[in-house]
């Protein structure tokens, strides 16, 4: 693979671009330009998930940017995740086959569980209006896991892995899997630091993937708790290490993560924030600056803290 940027190789065996870009919250025509700008920039790894709903956008941008001759397929890094709704192991396959369609793809690079948190085959969480017990799915992540392997075996996904997991949930996986969870994608960033998730994924070879690096400031309301919140890239310790560096704050964010080993997807449908976001190859930050950054940690989650919180499986 060619790739622009730092990369690491999965426990699969394949390898992966660190820096990513995000689709989350565009819409149709957005996706498309941005990925096709972020391609032209650089960017190797395209992050996108079924319940998005603009894999159709992000498969039109590969493919227009791979008919231009600037990409081959195996030079793009695609990642996209289970919809809660078709954790089923009798499902899955469902699900797989209609993201590759949607897509226009022979295989994804990485395929996630989107949640250990699901819900009945048929329904939509995210508009559901009554009570959200009453679609819950309680079942097992390790049957969906169960369903999520032979995807590796029959070759329409390179890497498998998880999303939203915690690292009870990580170490019950691997002691009940065959193939092993390449990553594991989780909100991450200085005030929610989870350096004991950090630690447990390093030690057992398990990627985690940075969302919301930035503090998700342009997330659903529904996401948001209610209460103010700290605006992440306004922190006096960010602004005055970015300062230092001659950097902006969001790349200071960004490498943050590098720094600490972490891939990162930052999202933005902004030509010249997706171009900056993709700035921050020429410089690392000081163990003492990561120190500080470190010291931020609020334990604040910005996305989701409080949705479907009375689930068998909420994670956090």
């Amino acid at each position: 693979m060619s790739a622009a940027g730092p990369t690491a190789v999965l426990s699969s065996g394949k390898t992966m671009p660190l820096l990513g870009l995000g689709t989350w919250q565009s819409t149709s025509e957005q996706v498309i330009n941005a990925v096709k700008t972020a391609i032209d920039t650089g960017y190797r790894h395209i992050d996108t998930a079924q319940v998005y709903g603009n894999e159709k956008d992000v498969g039109q941008a590969i493919k227009e940017k791979i008919a231009e001759g600037k990409i081959k397929r195996e030079d793009v890094f695609v990642t996209t995740k289970l919809y809660p709704t078709f954790s089923r192991p009798e499902n899955v396959c469902e699900a797989m086959a209609q993201s590759l369609a949607d897509l226009g793809l022979d295989y994804v690079d990485l395929y996630l569980i989107h949640s250990p948190i699901n819900f009945k085959y048929g329904t939509d969480p995210f508009t559901y209006a009554g009570n959200p017990e009453e679609i819950y799915d309680d079942v097992d992540y390790l049957d969906t896991w169960r369903g999520m392997e032979p995807l590796v075996d029959a070759g329409l996904a390179k890497s498998i892995g998880v999303s939203n997991f915690n690292s009870q949930q990580l170490e019950r996986l691997l002691q009940n899997c065959y193939f092993k969870p390449a990553v594991n994608q989780v909100e991450l960033h200085p005030y929610l630091a989870q350096q004991d998730l950090v630690d447990f994924c390093k030690k057992n070879n398990i990627l985690l993937t940075a969302f919301s690096a930035l503090g998700a400031p342009a997330r659903p309301k529904a996401f948001a708790s209610g209460e103010e919140e700290p605006v992440l890239m306004e922190d006096p310790s960010v602004v005055a290490i970015a300062k230092k560096y001659g950097k902006s704050a969001a790349q200071i964010l960004l490498r943050y993560h590098l720094d600490r080993g972490v891939s990162v997807i930052p999202k933005s449908v902004t030509p010249s924030r997706i171009q900056a976001n993709f700035d921050i190859m020429d410089f690392s930050l000081s163990k003492e600056d990561l120190a500080s950054l470190g010291e931020l940690d609020r334990k604040l989650r910005y996305v989701g803290a409080n949705l479907f919180v009375t689930h068998k499986y909420y994670s956090y």
